[in-house]
Order: structure tokens, then sequence, then C-alpha cells
């Protein structure tokens, strides 16, 4: 493990292109799905509000930006454990973080869509 960088796939038994696909998604469903659709609520539906504590703190603390900045800590800190695994060779956990967020992704943003179309 010397010499190796946990920032990257080099040595490890995972393709970098796989590694981009799935972050991708994650990102696509998470990361802007997501914060579309919530902001789109929060600012445009007066009949809903956010149900997640921790969003509603960082939207009331810092609006957008903090809305933004609380999806991108989320999955920096999702793609640090998905290199981590994959430099111990834990395909399990090297999985598990991107197909979690684009599912918890895509499910929000299509709850979020429903809730915008009433």
């Amino acid at each position: 493990m010397y010499g190796r960088s946990l920032l990257t796939l080099e040595g490890t038994p995972f393709a970098e292109g796989e590694f981009s696909r799935l972050w991708l998604l994650a990102a696509a469903t998470y990361g802007v799905g997501d914060v579309v659709t919530t902001i789109a609520l929060i600012y445009f539906s007066a009949s809903v509000d956010e149900a997640n504590v921790l969003v509603r703190f960082a939207v009331e603390s810092s609006g957008q930006v903090g809305l933004v900045g609380l999806k991108l800590a989320v999955l920096l800190a999702c793609i640090g454990i998905s290199l981590a695994a994959a430099n111990d060779e834990d395909a399990f956990s090297y999985y598990l973080p991107p197909v979690v967020l684009s599912v918890v992704g895509a499910f929000v943003t299509a709850y979020n869509v429903r809730l915008l179309l009433g």
C-alpha cells in the first residue's frame, strides 16, 4: 500500500471509467435533481415546507449556498468513502455510496416533482 495514493484508483481492481459513471449518476440525481427540485419547492411553493431538519437549517442559515454546500459535502464524503474502499479492495463499500445516493436522489427528485405538481 505504500506509494499508492488514496485519491486514485491506481493499483485497485476497479476501473476509472466505471467510477466516473457511477458518480456521474449520483451527482445527477442527488446533486442536481434533488437540489433543483428542493430549491423550486422552497422558493416557489407556499404549501410545502422542507421536512429534513438539516437541509432546513442549511437553507435558513445560508440560503441556496447552504443547500448546495451541504449536498456537496455529502457527495465529497461519499466519494472519499468509495475511494478508501477501493484501496482496501472492498467492493461492497466501494459501490454502496454511489448506489445509495443515486437511489435516494432519484426518489427524492421524483417526490419533489410530485409535490411541485400538486
